[in-house]
Order: structure tokens, then sequence, then C-alpha cells
């Protein structure tokens, strides 16, 4: 089985249709190799082997008799612990709510179910999806395979280590934060954050059922071919909607490298990025205008303090919502007492999570009319690249209070949320972004790129993502996982 487990899943499934490989072989290559990997990166926390074994029998005796169950027939998933897997735990890292076992599938699992998927088990999550690092009291640390000492990203982490060890064939995040973005990066794997509103939240919201404001639901893989097909799979409409519509994406903008005009915005005063890592994203732009493309250093056309703030403003909103009673009524009470020129973390998260209804609706109305100019902006240009975080993975840092962390991006010390700004440029104005691998660091870790598009232009910041992989390569496995 060698050379099996770090292939995208689209081979997998096509290599099981022509029965090269069978579905049973597959489920035991990963299971085996979760065994002997995930003692040290405590990537996968729940597993459900003998199911696995079970559904893989069958997919194998199903098509032994003619019968193709999905674009993934027989192959192993994983997904996100914030997932509800029928009969498993869905507990977002708080151990108050580790017995919580789910009564049926999200509709996420539901389609990749449907689509012939079997799912292995779960992975790991920082506590209520909030960090960039993945770690809880409920399942512990999950480390990057590429150096064990440092973070795999979160909140999406555990998903991007399965990936990148070769523990799963696909896997099922979550973004708000960057959550699919940031552990992609990290961990040097692919992930799409979609345009808000096409994958369906429902079974990922903790018993809500309404989506939260900025966050989507999205699919982690080993290549931009598995992302194509994932969102083709995963997509639609969910059971309110889907009498009265259906999701119609347009097709990629060019077809030919000399017809894209991508832009490029690698430098912004509200977070500096590392020149490591810019070199490498510099590196990727000059590969795509060698293609033939038309690429250019753009201006935005947002004010991107003014966005970076209308983020923060609206994810504090919609976390907010989902507080209890008790926990807003502690906040209001807090920011009543808080100095107007005291603009820290802390004092704005009191001002945010406890705002009323008319200050968010301002803030909803200047993000829509920014969405406008976005619209507009897309109209020249098909996609705009962006970095994904200002440095490549760093030591974990499991100082009890965020706002207290510090980074360092060359030698210049950041707050450790400053790093959010620019995932949230892009996801507060609900805009799709396929992150990439780039390459390495001089530290030989993995850096990513942010390609976003118009919304709904999701099938393009994807092509793009495959041009750039056709100049440079994709996805490679690290030291001592191939």
């Amino acid at each position: 089985m060698k050379g099996w487990a770090h292939k995208p899943a689209s081979e997998l499934a096509a290599a099981v249709r022509a029965r090269k490989v069978t579905s049973v072989e597959l489920v035991e290559l990963y299971l085996a190799r979760i065994a002997k990997f995930n003692p040290a990166l405590n990537a996968v926390i729940q597993l459900r082997a003998e199911d696995a074994r079970r559904e893989a029998r069958a997919a194998d005796e199903a098509l032994a008799r003619g019968e193709i169950l999905g674009a993934l027939h027989g192959v192993p998933a994983t997904v996100k612990e914030s997932y509800n897997v029928a009969g498993l735990p869905t507990c977002w890292g708080v151990p108050a709510f580790k017995g919580n076992i789910a009564r049926e599938d999200a509709v996420v699992v539901e389609r990749l179910r449907q689509a012939g998927a079997i799912i292995l088990g779960k992975t790991n999550v920082p506590l209520l999806l909030a960090d960039l690092q993945s770690y809880n009291d409920v399942y512990g640390v999950t480390n990057n395979p590429w150096d064990l000492t440092r973070i795999p990203g979160g909140s999406s982490g555990g998903s991007a280590v399965a990936l990148a060890a070769g523990l799963t064939g696909i896997e099922a995040g979550s973004d708000i934060g960057g959550s699919l973005r940031n552990p992609a990066h990290f961990c040097g794997v692919y992930a799409h954050k979609p345009s808000w509103g096409i994958v369906p939240h429902r079974g990922h919201t903790l018993g809500n059922v309404s989506p939260t404001d900025i966050a989507a639901v999205g699919p982690m893989a080993r290549s931009a071919d598995d992302i194509a097909l994932a969102i083709d799979l995963i997509a639609g409409p969910d059971v309110w909607h889907a009498p009265g519509w259906k999701l119609d994406l347009p097709p990629p903008r060019p077809r030919e490298a000399k017809d894209w005009r991508i832009g490029v915005y690698f430098e912004d005063a509200n977070c500096p990025v590392d020149r490591h890592v810019t070199a490498r994203l510099r590196a990727a732009a000059d590969a795509l205008a060698e293609a033939g493309a038309k690429v250019e250093k753009v201006q935005l056309p947002v004010d991107t303090t003014r966005a970076k703030d209308l983020f923060w403003q609206l994810l504090r909103g919609a976390l907010g919502g989902r507080m209890p009673e008790e926990q807003i009524l502690h906040f209001a009470r807090k920011a009543e007492t808080l100095d107007h020129h005291d603009k820290s973390y802390p004092a704005e998260d009191a001002r945010g999570y406890s705002q009323r209804h008319y200050a968010w609706s301002q803030a909803d109305e200047a993000r829509n009319r920014y969405r406008l100019l976005w619209r507009s902006f897309f109209q020249h240009w098909d996609v705009v690249l962006m970095p994904v975080a200002p440095t490549a993975a760093f030591k974990h840092d499991h100082h009890k209070v965020q706002a207290e962390r510090r980074l360092k991006v060359d030698g210049r010390e950041i707050n450790y949320l400053d790093q959010i700004f620019w995932s949230g440029l892009v996801g507060v104005h609900l805009l799709p972004s396929t992150a990439v691998p780039v390459g390495l660091s001089e530290e030989k870790l993995p850096v990513g790129m942010q390609i976003v598009g118009p919304e709904y232009g999701d099938r393009t910041t994807i092509a793009c993502a495959r041009l750039l992989a056709d100049q440079i390569g994709g996805f490679r496995a690290p030291e001592g996982y191939e």
C-alpha cells in the first residue's frame, strides 16, 4: 500500500472504481497510519473503526455488483470535531459538553456519505473553535507534523494535520476567522472558505440551527481538484431553501493562463508579514506571470482599517448572539465602566459582545456597502492574491489570555490576535478564498497563500489554485510521513 496515503481523494476514488485498490484496503491503511503517527500528532481524536470497516466492506460489495455509490465511493474521510456525526460526541473542546452524543449527521457529513465517503472519525479543535492553535482540556494538544513543537493552526488544526500526515483521504472544516485557511497555511494543504451561505451549517452550530454571520463550512484536501469535487458535493441549499432555489455557481472566468487578471496585495499596515513568507508569495505570483497571466499589485477597494474594525465588530456580534444572557449582561456592565480611549481587545470584546442591535445594523450596512465596492473591483480582476497569516507555524503558546500573547514578525512584536487581519479582511465581506501551499520557509515550514475572488466566484479561485499547482507543484508530505 506504499504511496496511497497521500494521494488526492479524487485519485483514490478513481482507483477504487478501477479496482486497483479496495475500500477495505484504504480504511485499513489509514487506521494503521493513525495508530502509528497519531500518538505524537493527536490529530484524530475520535474513531469509528469498526463502523468504517463494515461500511468499506459494503462499498466493495456494491462495486462488485456494478453499483457506484458516488464520486467518493469508498474513500475514507475525517471531519472536524465540531460537525455532528451520528453516534459520536460533539463538544467543541468544552468539558461540560463531552457527553453530547449526536443523533444525526450534520448536513456536510450527510452529503459526504451520500457521495460514498466513509467517515473514519473526527479531528481536534481548540476550545469553542476560538484559537489559531488546536488544544483543549477534553482531547489535548495537536502538533504540526512538520515540527511537533509548533502549532498546526486552528480551529481546523486536527483536520489539516490529518491531511498533511496522510491519516485521511479528505476533510471538512469550518472558518469564521481563518479556521480553514490558517491551518492549511501552517500545515501545507489546501482549504476552501466558500462564499457565505452556499454550504449549509446545520449540524455544525452546537445545537443551533441558524447559520452564524461570517462563518463558513468547507473542504480541506491535498489538491485543488479535490477542493473542486468537494464543493460540488457539499454546496447547495438546505431543507428550508431547497423548495425555492438551487445553487448555480458560475464557471471559472478565464480558461487559459494568458486570460487571467490577477491582483496582488501582500502588504498592509494593519498586519506586517514576515519577509520569508512574502518571498514565497511573490515567487508564486511570479510563476503565474511567467505562465502568461496579467499579475499586478493592486489597491483594494475598501479602507482596510475600517474593514478590520467591521470584522471584529460583526464577529463579536455573531459570537455574542450565541452566549448565555447572563454572560452578555456581564459584558454590558463591564463596557459601561470602560474608558472610551481603551481600544484593547478585552475592552472591545466587552463592547462588541454586548452591542445593541442598532450598532450591529450600522456595521452590517457599512459591510454591505463594501461588498458592492468589491463587486466593482472584481469586474476588473479575476482574483486577488493575499497572505493567509504573517508567519509560518510558530511554537505552541498556551498562555491563557490570547490578548496577552505576542507574535514576532521580522523581529517586530505584534499582538497575537492581530494576525487574524488577513483572514478577517476576506471573511467579513463574505468572499470565497482558496488557501494553497506555495513552498517552504527558510525554516522548512509550509507557507500558504489566499486566492480571493468575487462572491460566488468559488470555481474561479479554485481554478486559479489548480493553475498555480501546474506551475509550482502542490502538496508535499512532511518528512517522515511519506
